[in-house]
């Protein structure tokens, strides 16, 4: 299961401009240039969860927490800072990827960033369905 889920997300990473991966605390982890924007963990600790960690902005992580606990969660360590934790069996393919490019325009050079929008303007501009406010 948690290989399945650890294709998912590589797949959604690698395809943002200069992704790498490397092992980081053990886990494979997503860097945009030097900068981390998604960390796989596969039962971190023996918490039972097959998921990944990813910065959101101010005000998100509650937000998302309260709406979906069985989806979102605080991860240790990056939680502090107000990055989510989401659980990959309980998410949409469109919805994670969402999050992923959130957070990887969250830590990416502002040049990169820019010609990322001036090249795909539209990419993932909106949340899938099941995960727009207006929804609940």
């Amino acid at each position: 299961m948690a290989d399945k889920h650890l294709q998912r997300v590589r797949e959604i990473c690698h395809a943002l401009p200069e992704t790498t991966e490397r092992l980081s605390h053990g886990e494979p982890t997503f860097f945009v240039r030097k900068k981390v924007f998604a960390m796989f963990a596969n039962n971190h600790h023996d918490d039972g969860r097959i998921a990944v960690w990813l910065p959101a902005p101010p005000g998100v992580q509650s937000m998302l927490i309260e709406a979906e606990p069985e989806t979102f969660f605080r991860p240790p360590y990056v939680g502090g800072r107000g990055w989510i934790g989401v659980e990959l069996d309980r998410i949409s393919d469109d919805a994670l990827a969402f999050y992923i490019h959130q957070g990887w325009r969250l830590v990416a050079p502002k040049k990169l960033l820019i010609q990322q929008i001036t090249t795909h303007p539209a990419a993932d501009d909106n949340a899938p369905d099941e995960h727009k406010p207006d929804n609940r």
